[in-house]
């Protein structure tokens, strides 16, 4: 596969979604689509379209890494509850071959975790060469859930905002690049989720008790996520805010930076050490 120009859409997705100067999460319509224009129906074809192309550049990285190449890719996926994140796991890295995939959901830190600074456990995660890591929540959980419930002084959590930034550039010059995506859901929707989880037997499993009280701190969440978008939405590693009340939009959405991503690194097949035409013979006589 040639390396290809930018789509229109990807491009223009990318452009509508990443946080830049003046960005106000209050202002993010996440009913809206931009940069797609159609309904769920094409918007699943088109989901569907790209799959085997998302497939193909993963494994042109993939490749890269057998001939010596260093280079990963991370995703970055944060949202309040029932936001999508596992979605965005189900429908978009599904397309991917799982040999090339390194996911890692970051829930409460255990014992073992607490005894070392709040990027050790993150550093372990990292995707190797020829990979991509997926962060299902991350090293923003540490300026998020623990600002929202005073987990720590506020003279710490303050700092990492500083320390978050320093450590992706490290990673962007360890060879891997960064997407980072918030699924973004309003109050109303998640409300309608959440009761869906309730009402269906089959959805239960999904139902946790846990996240009406964390509805409870909506407003705090919304200023927190407001602060550490724009602290930390950097050149190399911009943050996209994905409006998900339509889960297909999202869905689509994150399958374009993704592919924007790799089509940009633009991974090379490796030429092997073995001479293809010696090896062909010895097969044959085999």
């Amino acid at each position: 596969m040639a390396k290809k120009a930018k789509s229109r859409a990807s491009a223009t997705i990318e452009e509508l979604l990443r946080v830049g100067p003046g960005f106000r999460l209050a202002d993010v319509d996440c009913e809206s689509t931009p940069g797609f224009h159609g309904g769920k129906r094409k918007g699943k074809e088109a989901l569907a379209d790209h799959a085997a192309e998302l497939g193909e550049w993963q494994e042109r990285l993939f490749a890269e890494s057998k001939g010596g190449g260093t280079r990963s890719l991370l995703l970055v996926v944060q949202g309040m509850d029932t936001s999508g994140k596992g979605g965005v796991m189900r429908h978009v890295v599904s397309q991917i071959d799982p040999e090339g995939i390194r996911a890692t959901a970051f829930k409460a830190p255990s014992a073992e975790e607490r005894k070392h600074d709040f990027l050790w456990r993150v550093r372990n995660a990292l995707p190797g060469p020829g990979k991509l890591g997926v962060f299902d929540r991350s090293h923003y959980e540490d300026v998020l859930v623990v600002r929202v419930h005073d987990l720590v002084p506020q003279a710490e959590w303050s700092k990492r905002y500083a320390q978050i930034n320093a450590f992706e550039r490290e990673v962007i010059a360890s060879g891997t690049r960064i997407v980072k995506v918030m699924t973004h859901i309003s109050k109303d929707e998640q409300k309608a989720r959440l009761r869906e989880r309730l009402e269906r037997r089959d959805k239960h499993y999904k139902y946790n008790p846990g996240d009406v009280d964390e509805r409870l701190h909506w407003d705090d969440y919304m200023e927190a996520y407001q602060v550490a978008l724009t602290r930390t939405s950097t050149k190399g590693a911009p943050w996209y805010v994905v409006p998900a009340n339509k889960k297909w939009y999202a869905r689509y959405a994150v399958q374009q930076l993704l592919l924007d991503a790799l089509t940009d690194m633009d991974p090379t097949w490796p030429v092997m050490d073995f001479d293809v035409a010696t090896e062909l013979k010895r097969l044959d006589a085999s």
